[in-house]
């Protein structure tokens, strides 16, 4: 058997794409998801350590350097096969999105923080002067420009929470690396996870791609 028929095999593409293609749409939903309640989790923990009172600024710094810490199989698999002892069962695809959504929120919040500190004092008075509350202040003049700030590691971490679902497979998740798993399985054959990998791929080097055009055009506005 020579080396394309072992990695590469027409026929065994052919018969387990399909299975890979249903394990590619649970993986985008599951990325998906998980990276918009990041990004919503993200941004409340960056204002309530930035802005809160001093306790909850404690427990959110807490919180941030815990689930920064914490590798996200280990959470995965605690929030999958631990919390049933204490009657909460989740279904693979929650458990999965709860550890991701864990995790990315905490990473977010930082890159969150970082845009916020990086805006000029001056705007925070400029918007005192006008009139506007503290939160039409953040609302109006200074998240608007923090995102513009953040938007590239913002993406590079949304790379990373599709990246991450793969971990999912550990869970019973049917997403693109376990159905290829089990296509390799049934086939017996390697291709398949060739296959997923290249589907990896094909999806986040645009995005990688892009991370870096952004990073670029951003250091030369800065200049």
């Amino acid at each position: 058997m020579d080396l394309f028929d072992t990695f590469l095999n027409a026929e065994v593409m052919r018969r387990t794409f399909p299975m890979l293609m249903q394990g590619l749409w649970i993986t985008l939903q599951l990325g998906a998801a998980s990276i918009v309640a990041g990004l919503v989790l993200g941004l409340a923990l960056a204002m309530a350590r930035l802005y809160g009172p001093m306790p909850l600024r404690l427990l959110t710094r807490f919180y941030i350097d815990i689930f920064r810490s914490i590798p996200l199989l280990v959470l995965l698999i605690i929030v999958y096969y631990a919390l049933p002892f204490l009657g909460l069962r989740l279904s693979p695809f929650v458990s999965a999105m709860s550890a991701l959504t864990l995790v990315s929120g905490a990473y977010t919040a930082e890159i969150f923080r970082a845009g916020i500190e990086a805006i000029p004092k001056g705007q925070f008075e400029a918007s005192a002067a006008l009139g506007l509350s503290g939160r039409q202040a953040m609302a109006d003049v200074i998240l608007p420009q923090a995102v513009r700030i953040v938007i590239p590691p913002l993406t590079n971490n949304a790379i990373n929470v599709v990246k991450d679902t793969a971990l999912a497979s550990v869970v019973a998740m049917p997403d693109l690396l376990k159905q290829a798993t089990q296509a390799q399985a049934l086939a017996a054959n390697p291709t398949p996870l060739i296959v997923a990998a290249a589907i990896y791929i094909a999806f986040l080097w645009p995005l990688v791609a892009l991370v870096s055009r952004m990073e670029c055009r951003f250091a030369a506005r800065r200049r």
